[in-house]
């Protein structure tokens, strides 16, 4: 119910203020919001070439193309002149995201279709690890304390090793496998929901642990900085640990009183020291490597660990190939099955993806989200919070909505105020130590047809709130 009056909020906030804007001559043209792109210029204006002042009428007509800009700066701020049919059309600045309808199609092509590829795959290799006997031996060795953290799971439920692969491929940066698993978490949980429209408490725990982003190797973001030419493109990762564990530890925390969690028990102590201990453990050795040496572990940690994942489960499955005979079928065929109901998944959540993004492309080409941003960078301005943390700002604001928007003003810090800037190494760890929160939502809630999310949303955005002034504590600290 929040998630669907908090869409429609800001669906119908921004065509409000879309129209308005128009009517007012504060914006000349609406196509742009339906089927511009990202990056485009964006046209202010429409003259006939007698209107323009003298020089620009006299140079725009000697230029190439009879096309003249000028105001170039640093912020993409560059007024274009185009004189074509007898009318010069005005272009200034850069489209935020793309529009309605090019949202549309790069929804499908550019996201859904490589996700269904990437369910596909993972998919059919947890089909292995359930015929094979793989999982059911993963969650019989973390029974003792998934039975603490999710008391309504039956012990040794399969939910509890597909948890576990999403929790790990998270901890190592493998976002492409994280998805995969984190959906067939939901759909095992789902199973053993007795409200099937409702959203259980074991299922609104992992999607606040899920989006909470405990990441142990941010390679992404070590490689965006590497190619903005950082002095040390890894010194980020600390930070970003530090960040995403309190997120995480916060989100559990909420949830877990929220449930009512005995949080005396033993083996979670054990386990949360055991876990402090080793990312203790890996930062010391990370360390005392050289810059060469920190870029190579960051680099091949999280993929040889993935490669790892899927030797052992063929490895395993080839073991105990008696067991698919058993189950009339072989391992090739087992592992179809499985892509195809990941396939079938990728199907599934299309439309609640398509809806989310669809409002998030409205909110922000409609100049909404701008003036909301401004505003709120004005008023930590105003309270003596330095213009470095508050230019970081738009990428905290822009994660819960949009991986890719966030990445967009995180790449524009770097290349606006130096990779090696206060604002930059801030917004990396603003866009490494959390979800994006509403795309979480649609993607493995409508994996399920869950309508009523009660208290998920809300924790998550509490939890990007805490990782917010988090980061902005640590980064000063550090930085």
């Amino acid at each position: 119910m929040v998630l669907s009056r908090f869409w429609l909020v800001i669906f119908i906030s921004s065509i409000v203020f879309i129209v308005v804007s128009l009517f007012t001559a504060n914006t000349y043209t609406i196509d742009s919001v339906i089927n511009g792109k990202k990056d485009d210029p964006v046209l202010i204006s429409e003259k006939y070439i007698h209107e323009l002042p003298a020089f620009i009428k006299d140079s725009i007509k000697k230029a190439p193309s009879q096309t003249m800009i000028i105001n170039r700066d640093t912020l993409n701020a560059d007024t274009t002149y185009v004189y074509k049919n007898k009318t010069v059309k005005i272009f200034s600045g850069l489209q935020k995201s793309d529009g309605l309808l090019p949202t549309c199609k790069s929804t499908l092509v550019d996201l859904i279709l490589p996700l269904i590829a990437y369910l596909a795959f993972f998919c059919g290799l947890m089909e292995l690890l359930i015929i094979s006997g793989a999982s059911g031996k993963l969650a019989k060795v973390l029974s003792p304390v998934f039975v603490k953290v999710f008391p309504s799971i039956p012990k040794n439920h399969p939910s509890i090793s597909y948890m576990t692969l999403n929790f790990a491929a998270n901890f190592l940066g493998l976002d492409s496998a994280a998805t995969p698993f984190g959906l067939k978490a939901m759909e095992s949980l789902q199973e053993i929901n007795p409200d099937k429209d409702k959203a259980s408490d074991a299922q609104i725990m992992f999607m606040c642990l899920h989006a909470s982003g405990l990441t142990l190797i941010a390679t992404s973001i070590i490689g965006y900085r590497a190619a903005a030419n950082a002095t040390n493109p890894a010194d980020v990762m600390l930070p970003c640990i530090i960040t995403s564990f309190i997120g995480t530890i916060a989100a559990f925390l909420i949830v877990g009183i929220k449930q009512k969690i005995n949080f005396k028990s033993a083996s979670l102590v054990i386990v949360l020291m055991g876990l402090i201990a080793a990312i203790v453990g890996l930062l010391m050795y990370v360390n005392h490597l050289d810059l060469i040496g920190k870029n190579y572990f960051t680099s091949n940690l999280s993929g040889l660990i993935l490669i790892g994942i899927i030797g052992f489960t063929l490895v395993f499955s080839f073991k105990h190939e008696k067991k698919f005979a058993d189950a009339n079928t072989t391992v090739f065929e087992t592992f179809v099955v499985g892509a195809n109901n990941g396939v079938k998944t990728g199907v599934t959540i299309f439309p609640y993806v398509l809806g989310m993004l669809v409002a998030i492309s409205l909110f922000r080409n409609s100049g909404l989200f701008e003036i909301i941003s401004d505003a709120i960078a004005f008023v930590f301005s105003n309270m003596g919070v330095s213009k470095e943390i508050t230019n970081a700002l738009p990428v905290a604001m822009l994660r819960p909505f949009s991986s890719a928007g966030s990445r967009g003003f995180l790449i524009d810090s770097m290349n606006t105020f130096g990779a090696d800037s206060l604002t930059a190494r801030l917004s990396s760890i603003f866009q490494c130590s959390a979800e994006s929160t509403f795309y979480v939502i649609a993607v493995y809630f409508g994996s399920v047809n869950i309508k009523n999310t009660r208290y998920a949303l809300g924790t998550m955005l509490l939890v990007d709130l805490i990782c917010v002034i988090t980061a902005i504590f640590v980064a000063t600290w550090f930085f």
